[in-house]
């Protein structure tokens, strides 16, 4: 069979078990990218207007009111990741993570999110590698209970963190991306492709 396609639309029970579990490959369509860029267009926009935008521009929570210069946004957004990717206990388990990134890339195309075509992609490049981060059982913040964990997956794009490789072993994000790139690109610039699903 072909490769599970991320359109934007829903993906079936069974396409999510073939990547989570059997390692079917991933491929975002180019009409989802397409979608997704207007929304990152429109993130661009707000985030060089002269109205504050919430979380773009500015802080977040009670520091929604302070403007953050622009040379410093990058900086807040690497900041608001690693501080979200807290956690403890045994590691969830690896289909489990993998289904989660495969149901946040598939959400990511929808486009309504804001995010560019390269995010999702990047995650897509995770699950086609064999990569998945380690997340600890227990780490949500405050109701929102996926915080924690989707943040230990963006940090490892950020190659940040620890990852399970296809084989079971543990390493730092880094180390593995250089890996998976032949060592080529920098960490949160994974590029592989995969055997496509039988």
């Amino acid at each position: 069979m072909d490769a599970v396609e991320l359109t934007g639309r829903e993906l079936s029970a069974l396409d999510v078990v073939a990547v989570a579990r059997d390692g079917a490959a991933v491929v975002v369509t180019g009409a989802a990218a397409e979608r997704m860029a207007i929304g990152a267009d429109a993130v661009q926009r707000a985030l060089h207007a002269p109205e504050p935008a919430y979380g773009v521009s500015t802080g977040f929570g009670s520091l929604a009111n302070v403007v953050i210069p622009a040379e410093r946004r990058e900086e807040l957004q690497r900041a608001l990741v690693r501080s979200h990717a807290a956690g403890m206990g045994d590691p969830v388990e690896r289909e489990v993570v993998r289904a989660m990134m495969l149901l946040r890339a598939r959400t990511l195309t929808m486009g309504c999110s804001g995010a560019r075509p390269v995010v999702a992609q990047r995650i897509v490049d995770l699950l086609n590698a064999g990569l998945t981060p380690v997340v600890p059982e227990h780490g949500s913040l405050g109701a929102s209970g996926d915080l924690a964990p989707l943040a230990h997956c963006a940090l490892t794009l950020l190659g940040e963190g620890e990852v399970q490789c296809r084989d079971g072993t543990r390493t730092d994000a880094a180390s593995a991306l250089a890996a998976a790139t032949g060592g080529h690109a920098a960490p949160g610039a994974l590029q592989v492709t995969s055997n496509r699903r039988r």
